[in-house]
């Protein structure tokens, strides 16, 4: 039995991923003009946790105190950076931008 079948990792969660994906859906409702398709969304996702601190837990009392260990704060801005560089450089064509 290998190592990773002997233990379940799945157990683990990264509590700054879930606070993260939450604040971006907040912060798009206030942003319409902002590519929504799941390529630019999980780009946003992903540039905003590799500039948040991750905050592993594996008990539902770590996901109780999760929460406080990183200031909102600094995922709002982590967020609105992403969102914004995401917006200014799509992986994509810019609706706005395609010609007919």
């Amino acid at each position: 039995m290998t190592f990773h079948q002997k233990y379940d990792f799945s157990l683990l969660v990264n509590e700054s991923e879930r606070m993260t994906i939450d604040e971006v859906e907040r912060q798009l409702i206030a942003r319409p003009e902002v590519c929504r398709c799941q390529e630019c969304v999980l780009d946003m996702v992903t540039m905003a946790l590799n500039k948040i601190k991750p905050l592993y837990r594996v008990t539902l009392l770590g996901a109780i105190y999760a929460p406080a260990d990183i200031p909102a704060s600094d995922i709002q801005d982590a967020v609105a950076q992403a969102i914004q560089k995401v917006w200014e450089n799509p992986s994509h064509a810019r609706l706005d931008q395609v010609s007919d």
